[in-house]
């Protein structure tokens, strides 16, 4: 969604719409680049980790289309522009030359920005959701939400208890 666009954001049911789409996209391009990261990864902890959160991602899919199900709409992409930027700087870790240990540390900090600003988005549609009064939509949300804070918390620990360290000793 860009800045200046046509938009009209009327009512806060238009906003969580727009927000929905939006990460609706964002997910959808992460079930592309997720395979990619792990591809790349050399530490089977973050392999792993990356695999793992793939299958949750495709669930997200899942998850929001069953939202826009419940609010009675197609499911429809909105442009993301961040994550687009967050994919592609992504891809320059991933096409960086070095040390294996230091391009795993480098994925692990590709993905955890990923991660922070899903963890906005999510916490942003959640709450609309909530003071909509669409509590079946803000508990799918707060699930998805809940993933993408483990999803962070396992990667903090697969950099803390290995990648880091590994980097460290070049």
């Amino acid at each position: 969604m860009g800045w200046f666009s046509n938009l009209q954001l009327d009512s806060l049911d238009t906003l969580l719409l727009v927000q929905l789409q939006d990460l609706y996209d964002a997910e959808l391009r992460l079930v592309d680049a997720i395979p990619k990261m792990a591809e790349a990864a050399h530490c089977n902890q973050l392999k792993n980790a990356l695999l793992q959160h793939l299958e949750e991602t495709r669930g997200h899919v899942s998850r929001l289309e069953q939202i826009f199900q419940e609010l009675d709409v197609a499911p429809q992409r909105m442009t993301c522009a961040a994550m687009k930027g967050l994919i592609a700087e992504g891809d320059e870790m991933l096409s960086a030359s070095g040390d294996n240990c230091v391009k795993d540390a480098a994925i692990i900090a590709a993905a955890q920005r990923v991660e922070h600003y899903e963890m906005a988005g999510y916490g942003s549609v959640r709450a609309w959701a909530q003071q909509l009064g669409r509590s079946d939509i803000a508990q799918m949300l707060q699930q998805t939400l809940d993933e993408e804070g483990n999803a962070d918390k396992i990667l903090t620990q697969v950099a803390e208890e290995s990648v880091n360290q590994q980097a460290a000793t070049l």
